[in-house]
């Protein structure tokens, strides 16, 4: 089993900065592809930025130069930092991960979601 545990949701004015933290634990062998997923209310949850394990990213079109994605491998933690938010950005925010775990079974994961609204 491995647990994903989201923070740093919260309320910011447009033009704010918010940083997202993700941290995995459990039965860890590897953990390869790191993302953030958002849901906003009345969408679909999409695909916002994912880092490799090598430390290659990819991010949303809207997202870019804006949001920076980044993970700490010797804590099984990926973070995304969020610049220049805007009301746009308001949605429900999702870790995921896949890997290993230490009996090889292949595990993808999720986490319980935090909420971020960006709203003067």
């Amino acid at each position: 089993q491995v647990q994903l545990v989201e923070s740093g949701g919260g309320l910011v004015q447009p033009g704010g900065s918010l940083r997202l933290s993700c941290a995995a634990s459990g039965s860890i062998f590897s953990i390869n592809a790191m993302a953030w997923y958002r849901q906003a209310p009345g969408k679909q949850r999409e695909l916002v930025a994912a880092i490799t394990s090598g430390g290659s990213t990819n991010y949303l079109d809207s997202v870019k130069g804006r949001f920076s994605i980044s993970r700490d491998n010797a804590k099984n933690t990926v973070y995304l930092q969020m610049n220049s938010l805007k009301p746009e950005d308001t949605a429900v925010y999702y870790c995921n991960a896949e890997g290993a775990t230490m009996t090889m079974v292949d595990f993808g994961s999720w986490g319980q979601g935090t909420q971020v609204i960006v709203s003067s």
